[in-house]
């Protein structure tokens, strides 16, 4: 019960905090064209910041021998998730249908397991150094295969999708303690980095809010039936059919609470913008993020609960 409650907790602070990042948009405290600088500011500096010290201050190599198994964790999840997804997306119409399977793909695999997991074990525990190996490649994935969705391939190789700053400052941060160079690393610089890192949720949520804000005026046409089906299969179906599997395999403690949080939250922050740069329909996808960030407020507390009775906490 204590894991169900903190985990409401945690989802209902991103929550209140993406309300602020609504207001204070509409209350033109910062204006809009400055989410498009916010947002790379999180990707980019922040989060490699928060990723950087929490490495070097909880990742061990000696006590976590197997933190190399993570990564390929993470590409069997993707591809269950790929044929959940490819059976899925015929639910939805034709007309909402590559926004659907778009949206039921891409997680949000780093910032609300963040704060779920810094709200269960707090801010220094290792399992978000695990989280972050195990979801090592999936910003580069994530920029690289999401015009798939609509047809588009890239016509040239972008090595910036590719060797995102998130993957640089991971490879960086465990060449340092794999060479046990971190006592070398001045305690003013680590207090630097992770101030900045203290600012990822903060920001990303604000952000978020602002961009919903910004959407809810270009909302168009509200597809209800398609909001309660992605609900339904993203918030609900996903998630069990996961707690299933891991049931069946019954993998270590660490690894199945990662993935039950990969499964159940809504999908990743960026996917209305990027599904505009795509040529689809940014208000749908913009509906299907919020109503999922909504109900998730209630679904992964449940698929919390429901996960720790039968893993228990280790």
């Amino acid at each position: 019960m204590d894991l169900v409650i903190v985990t409401f907790q945690s989802v209902a602070v991103l929550l209140g905090i993406g309300i602020l990042g609504f207001l204070i948009i509409r209350k033109r405290i910062v204006p809009e064209q400055a989410l498009g600088t916010l947002s790379p500011l999180v990707l980019d500096v922040a989060l490699p910041c928060l990723i950087f010290t929490s490495i070097l201050e909880t990742f061990s190599p000696k006590e976590t021998p197997d933190w190399w198994t993570l990564p390929l964790w993470w590409l069997l999840f993707t591809l269950i998730a790929a044929g959940l997804t490819a059976i899925s997306m015929f639910l939805s119409q034709k007309k909402t249908r590559r926004e659907f399977a778009l949206s039921l793909f891409y997680q949000n695999a780093i910032f609300f397991p963040i704060a779920i997991l810094t709200g269960m074990f707090g801010t220094t525990s290792p399992y978000l150094v695990s989280l972050f190996l195990l979801t090592i490649f999936y910003a580069a994935f994530f920029f690289n295969t999401y015009p798939l969705f609509f047809g588009k391939k890239e016509k040239k190789l972008n090595l910036k999708k590719i060797f995102h700053p998130v993957l640089i400052v991971t490879v960086i941060a465990m060449g340092i303690r794999f060479a046990n160079l971190q006592p070398y690393i001045p305690g003013f610089v680590i207090s630097i980095f992770k101030t900045i890192g203290t600012m990822t949720i903060p920001l990303i949520m604000i952000v978020l809010g602002g961009t919903v804000y910004v959407d809810f005026q270009k909302k168009g046409t509200i597809y209800k039936k398609e909001i309660i089906k992605f609900v339904i299969v993203k918030n609900i179906m996903f998630p069990l059919i996961f707690l299933g599997l891991l049931i069946l395999i019954h993998p270590p403690y660490v690894v199945a609470l990662l993935i039950i949080l990969q499964s159940a939250v809504p999908p990743i922050t960026a996917v209305p913008l990027l599904t505009e740069r795509a040529g689809g329909d940014r208000a749908i996808v913009n509906q299907f993020v919020v109503a999922s960030f909504a109900f998730s407020l209630l679904s992964i507390p449940l698929m919390i609960g429901l996960f720790s009775i039968i893993f228990p906490a280790t």
